[in-house]
């Protein structure tokens, strides 16, 4: 007799319950994630569809699927869309990105030595508790009105809380680890090099995709002021014109945007950090 034929059968394979999908961190078959994204998706498209087509919503605050695909199509063929979603990730991948280049470094060292945070933490809250839309006037006033000044109101938006974040990941790295490196015998550049950076990259990476989203939000504040085109400007252009269609339009481009970036991201966090426990 084989050891097949005397094995039992896992009684929790052959009963699987929705108690077993609602363990704390316990991971679920893919197939059963996927049943579920898709549930979600189209649980809030019905709930749209029954919100139009059943009279609840009046069109003109709520405009059917079918309304807001037409006018995206439309969009598209003339390329209103495609120029100003290009003109809105212009602006935000480059002030996103240059908070990213400047404030990484900072955050690290904020958050491993004690006398850089010192030095940056009080300017950093001081700073980041300031509504960026305030600053607008005095950025115009320096900057003066144009791309340059929307790149500045993303990064200023985006910096101040990235540095805090990453000093945040950085100070949490177990003390252990440092500890036993130098036990070790490894020198100051390599407990730097190869235990505190690596121990601080995924939860960098985590970081970044929380403050891609962030950069997001303030595109129609950095689009506020004498903007000509953008994601941003078509929405409050459609807004004075009570179109309603062409605003979900905007708004459903801004959130497939953010998706992709955000998948991009979780892609990234397994391809480069494969140490990492999300990986």
């Amino acid at each position: 007799m084989s050891l097949a034929q005397v094995r039992p059968s896992s009684p929790r394979r052959a009963r699987r319950t929705i108690w077993d999908v609602l363990r704390p961190h316990e991971p679920i078959p893919r197939g059963t994630y996927l049943a579920i994204l898709a549930g979600s998706g189209l649980g809030m498209v019905a709930a749209w569809c029954a919100l139009t087509y059943g009279g609840v919503v009046a069109p003109l605050f709520l405009p059917s699927p079918t309304t807001t695909i037409r006018s995206g199509i439309t969009l598209v063929a003339d390329g209103t869309l495609l120029q100003n979603a290009e003109a809105s990730l212009s602006v935000i991948v480059t002030g996103w990105a240059l908070a990213v280049v400047a404030g990484v470094p900072i955050g690290i060292l904020m958050g491993s030595f004690k006398a850089v945070e010192a030095l940056i933490e009080p300017v950093i809250d001081f700073v980041r508790y300031l509504p960026v839309s305030a600053l607008i006037p005095l950025l115009i006033l320096y900057i003066g009105i144009g791309t340059a000044e929307k790149v500045a109101v993303i990064f200023i938006g985006t910096f101040f809380q990235l540095v805090l974040l990453v000093a945040d990941v950085a100070a949490h790295v177990p003390r252990e680890q440092i500890d036993v490196s130098y036990t070790l015998g490894a020198s100051r550049a390599q407990v730097i090099r190869r235990v505190l950076l690596p121990a601080t990259l995924p939860g960098v990476m985590d970081t970044l995709r929380i403050t891609m989203g962030w950069a997001w939000t303030y595109l129609v504040v950095a689009e506020l002021v004498s903007a000509d085109r953008g994601l941003g400007f078509m929405i409050l252009d459609s807004m004075r014109g009570f179109f309603v269609d062409r605003i979900f339009v905007g708004l459903a481009t801004i959130g497939g945007l953010g998706l992709g970036f955000d998948l991009a991201f979780k892609w990234l966090h397994r391809r480069l950090l494969p140490w990492s426990p999300k990986a």
